[in-house]
C-alpha cells in the first residue's frame, strides 16, 4: 500500500511563495504519475498539476501555468509543488495523489494553503 504525506502549507499573502512536499511511503514515485489537487470551501476538488513516472513530463491547470512548478526527487521519495505569485483564489486544502494507470486510488490527507490579500 502507498501511503503519502503532505506538508508545507500554510498561510501567506498574495503574491508570495510556498512549496509543497508529498512524501511517499510503500512505493516509489518514479513509478507511476503523481498529481496534485486542490479543494476550497464548497467547492469540488480540481486538478493542479501532475508529472509522469516514466519520463517526467508535466502537465498544468491553464489556472496555475507559469506559476506553479511540479517536481520530483527519487532520492528522497517526493514530490514537490513551488506556487509562486501566489492569489486568494489559490486558497485551498491541497491534496496529492499516485495514479495506477487508471485512475489516481491513492490521497494523501492534504495540506491546507490560505492566501490572504
Amino acid at each position: 500500500q502507498v501511503q503519502l504525506v503532505e506538508s508545507g502549507g500554510g498561510l501567506v499573502q498574495a503574491g508570495g511563495s510556498l512549496r509543497l512536499s508529498c512524501a511517499a511511503s510503500g512505493g516509489t514515485v518514479s513509478r507511476n504519475r503523481v498529481g496534485w489537487f486542490r479543494q476550497a470551501p464548497g467547492k469540488e476538488r480540481e486538478f493542479v498539476a501532475s508529472i509522469s513516472g516514466r519520463t517526467s513530463n508535466t502537465n498544468y491547470a491553464d489556472s496555475v501555468k507559469g506559476r506553479f512548478t511540479i517536481s520530483r526527487d527519487n532520492a528522497k521519495n517526493s514530490v514537490y509543488l513551488q506556487m509562486n505569485s501566489l492569489k486568494a483564489e489559490d486558497t485551498a486544502v491541497y491534496y496529492c495523489a499516485v495514479h495506477n494507470g487508471v485512475e489516481y486510488n491513492y490521497w494523501g490527507q492534504g495540506t491546507q494553503v490560505t492566501v490572504s490579500s
